[in-house]
């Protein structure tokens, strides 16, 4: 996890996002990029296709939000004494080392987090929410679906240790697969791990104990665990397994089910976005 990419907009969580993203580099000795963050035209032409906002306003508009994420996105890494990358291009020459950049050279809509995230081993967002001043979704669907890298999703209050004590969210499938072995990098260096997996919840692959075998070929000291959800949902069962044994990030993969049946009929990765306290790491 040497690259992260940190979409950077000024919401609720940013300095939440920031503070994983910098837990994560210090501990990998990585570069951290960041780049301004916003709605697209074409969002504001779907919502209001006779919007008065006129294509010289919504410049502006860029404009001004670029240099208040720079703003926020420098401070915070002067603040806690992260080098800056001094380079000619602004991008890192050679080895990543434990450093920032802001290196675009004006605000992107949230489809550019899909195709620019390809370069990083990392992004890392803020968990989305309904109010005014929370992160957004569509940047984070644009990470887990456009740009084939695990996402780690940062909660509203800023964490102070990630991937000490990880789960992960077994349930068999292929998006759970390709998330845990993006995770590698963490779990080797957890002190403790735990693969879950709740009756009722699982599609049809590896168990949890042949999961956590895996894992300890590869030098990881997993102990697998199976839950009865009871009354719960999977999603519920996960997080209350989460915050009962202190674990400071949840190994999620993501929509193992279309979005569409998530909406309509609920589901763990929907419930999980929702209401998680703790930072989750969640690829599709």
């Amino acid at each position: 996890m040497k690259t992260i990419l940190i979409p950077t907009e000024d919401h609720a969580s940013m300095q939440a996002v920031l503070e994983a993203a910098r837990l994560i580099a210090r501990r990998f000795g990585s570069y951290m990029e960041g780049f301004a963050v916003y709605p697209g035209a074409a969002d504001f032409v779907a919502v209001d296709p006779v919007s008065s906002l006129t294509i010289a306003s919504m410049q502006e508009g860029d404009e001004e939000i670029e240099r208040l994420t720079q703003g926020l996105f420098e401070a915070f890494m002067q603040a806690h004494g992260v080098p800056r990358v001094q380079a000619v291009t602004g991008a890192p020459q050679g080895p990543a080392a434990y450093s920032y950049g802001w290196v675009r050279p004006s605000a992107h809509g949230d489809a550019f987090i899909g195709s620019h995230g390809r370069l990083f081993d990392l992004i890392v967002m803020g968990r989305p929410g309904r109010a005014p001043q929370d992160p957004r979704m569509p940047p984070l669907e644009a990470a887990l679906f456009e740009s084939g890298r695990p996402v780690l999703i940062a909660p509203a209050a800023a964490p102070q240790v990630i991937g000490a004590n990880v789960l992960v969210a077994w349930n068999g499938s292929t998006e759970q697969t390709r998330t845990t072995a993006f995770a590698m990098p963490l779990l080797r260096e957890a002190r403790e791990v735990t693969v879950l997996s709740v009756e009722g919840g699982m599609t049809p692959g590896p168990t949890g104990e042949e999961v956590a075998h895996y894992l300890l070929m590869n030098g990881v000291a997993a102990t697998a665990v199976t839950a009865a959800p009871g009354t719960r949902t999977t999603g519920e069962t996960i997080l209350d397994h989460a915050k009962t044994h202190g674990c400071d990030l949840l190994v999620k993969g993501a929509y193992t089910q279309s979005r569409l049946r998530q909406m309509v009929f609920g589901g763990a990765t929907r419930h999980i976005l929702a209401s998680a306290t703790l930072p989750v790491l969640m690829a599709h």
